[in-house]
Parts: structure tokens; C-alpha cells; sequence
């Protein structure tokens, strides 16, 4: 299968999948079985194969270890959270980190994590409650696990917690525009063959909701980027199979648990149609956030006060004028 990347610039008329989580103050929301989600981490892990399903957080893990070496600092103390194998600790080097923390909901993701430079330690523990003390990590990094949180606001208050001052956070989650092609395939063959359609994939953040709640979390000087990566299959049927391999099955509690066998066939016709490329592969689109964002800290740039400038922006269309001396 070929990868391409590739920014985001274009917004999808059909079928968003995003998850509304925008600046309001609340309760968590309830959107997904965490134990189901343990459960396909566990079932994917324990696969004998599992490492051919790894492409696509290989891939996001060396792009979030990439924006790590962007920040010019050795970080004595690292937390990955919800690592996986740790596809983002395999393309560090001890020079940038020096110890690391390793955490994950599923024991076998942690078993058979993957060789890294610096001393690592492994901790079982949710993305949602972590048993960490405040003020203990100069770094925390994610990849690919932020998605699946119930209370994404609470977790990346958390996160803010254990970092130290002046501690920054890089992530990267999947967005709203993923998988549009097989949301939109399915709905419509559900929608044709059944009479109406239920959700088969999982509510992601949208890129607009993801500034605030980092805003909101506690973090200043804030950058959200986007990629689009395109990773292209035989068919719709293969896509589905390597979604559950990399233990990314739908998780939600409204999910439907079957889906019939004329409504699977139709929808891979229509996914074909609508999608599918000249060679006879389909697409299927992952829309990554990377985000970055630091805990406060008295040493850190602040902006300008109020007033302060010197120059109006007034003046800025003169800048291309010819200069012409004052009559003497």
C-alpha cells in the first residue's frame, strides 16, 4: 500500500464525523467504551502479525518525534501517553530525552513495545486518569490515543498538571475528516438497502473545537497544524480489516454491533465508485491534528502591551512607495 501526505485545505460536504467539544464549562461526555476500546488494543497487540498494522502510527509517531527535535532542549523527563508500541519513542534519541515514561491502557501494547535509546518505564494506566504528581515532566507527548477519550477537556488538564513550567505537550490525534469515504460509503448503501443509517465510524475532535480546549486547559503559545494522510487499499473490505488489526474498530456506545451482507457489498460498490482510482485501489484519509502547546512560565515571551507599537499599520502601505526628498 502507497502513503501520500499532504495539507488539508479543502472541507468534505458529506457526512463530518467530528465531535462536538467546543469551549463550554461541564460534565464529560460518555461517547465511548473504553473497556471495549481495551479490549481491541489487547485482541490487535496479541496479534502474531500486529507489526504490518503499524503503519500508519509509525508513520504519525516519526512526524510527532520530528516537531521534538523542532524544540531546541534536552528534556530530562518525558511522558508518552496511551504509547501503543511506542511509535513515537523508537525515533527519539537519548541526546533529546533522557528517561522516558511509557503509559497505555493495554498490557500487551506495553509488552511488546518497541526498543528505544533512553532508559524507558513501562506504567498501565488510562489516558484519562493519570497517576502522575504535578509538576514532575519537562515533556509529554501522543499519538493516535487522544481520540478515544470521553473527556478530552479533563485529559488535557492533566496533561498541564504533570508537565513542569515552562513544560510543553506535542500530540497528534486523528480529526474529523477521517475515514469520510467509508462514513459516507456506508451510510449511503444503509441508507438504500435498510432505510436508514446508524453510525459505524467513531466521532472525532474537529481542528476548530482544538486551540480552544488546549487554551482552556491552561496552555499558551499554542500551534495546531494539519495533515492529510492517504493510504491507498484493493478495496473497502481491506480497509475495515486493517482498521481492526490496528485496533481502531469503532468504539462508541450508539455503534451498531452487525452490519448486513448486501449492505457490506453495496457499500464497497459505492466506495469504489465514488473513490476509487484508476490502478482499482480505494483511498482512505486520515486527517491528523498535531498540536503544541507550553505550561506558563515567567521566563517565557510575552506579548507587547497594549499601545506600545510605534508604527501603524496605516503606514505599512507606504512601504513600497519611492522615498522623495523635502523641497529645501
Amino acid at each position: 500500500m502507497n502513503i501520500t501526505v499532504k495539507s488539508l485545505r479543502s472541507l468534505r460536504c458529506l457526512s463530518r464525523g467530528w465531535r462536538c467539544l467546543s469551549s463550554r464549562q461541564g460534565g464529560a461526555m460518555n461517547v465511548f467504551d473504553r473497556s471495549m476500546k481495551r479490549k481491541q488494543k489487547e485482541w490487535a497487540s496479541s496479534l502474531l502479525d500486529s507489526d504490518k498494522y503499524d503503519y500508519l502510527r509509525d508513520e504519525v509517531g516519526s512526524r510527532v518525534a520530528d516537531r521534538v527535535y523542532d524544540v531546541s532542549r534536552t528534556f530530562p523527563l518525558a511522558l508518552d501517553v496511551g504509547c501503543g508500541k511506542s511509535h513515537i519513542a523508537e525515533h527519539l534519541s537519548k541526546d533529546i530525552v533522557e528517561r522516558l515514561f511509557l503509559t497505555d491502557i493495554s498490557v500487551s501494547s506495553l509488552r511488546n513495545s518497541k526498543k528505544c535509546e533512553m532508559p524507558a518505564q513501562c506504567v498501565l494506566a488510562d489516558e484519562e486518569f493519570l497517576p502522575f504528581k504535578e509538576n514532575t515532566f519537562d515533556l509529554v507527548i501522543s499519538s493516535l490515543s487522544l481520540h478515544w477519550i470521553n473527556d478530552l477537556p479533563g485529559a488535557l488538564r492533566q496533561i498541564h498538571q504533570v508537565l513542569k513550567p515552562d513544560g510543553v505537550f506535542i500530540g497528534a490525534m486523528v480529526g474529523g475528516e477521517t475515514l469520510f469515504e467509508l462514513r459516507c460509503s456506508l451510510q449511503l448503501a444503509e441508507l438504500e438497502r435498510e432505510g436508514g443509517f446508524a453510525p459505524h465510524i467513531s466521532p472525532y475532535t474537529a481542528v476548530t473545537d482544538l486551540g480552544n480546549l488546549l487554551g482552556q486547559a491552561g496552555f499558551n503559545m499554542l500551534t495546531v497544524d494539519i495533515d492529510e494522510v492517504q493510504v491507498h487499499y484493493p478495496g473497502m473490505l481491506e480497509v475495515m480489516s486493517d482498521l481492526q488489526g490496528m485496533g481502531e474498530s469503532n468504539c462508541a456506545w450508539n455503534r451498531k454491533s452487525l452490519l448486513q451482507r448486501d449492505t457490506i457489498l453495496a457499500a464497497a460498490a459505492i466506495y469504489k465508485e465514488m473513490y476509487g482510482n484508476e490502478d482499482g485501489s480505494v483511498p482512505a484519509t486520515f486527517q491528523i491534528l498535531y498540536m503544541i502547546g507550553w505550561k506558563p512560565h515567567e521566563s517565557q515571551a510575552k506579548p507587547a502591551k497594549r499601545g506600545s507599537a510605534n508604527v501603524s499599520f496605516g503606514d505599512l502601505s507606504k512601504i513600497n512607495k519611492p522615498m522623495t526628498n523635502p523641497r529645501t
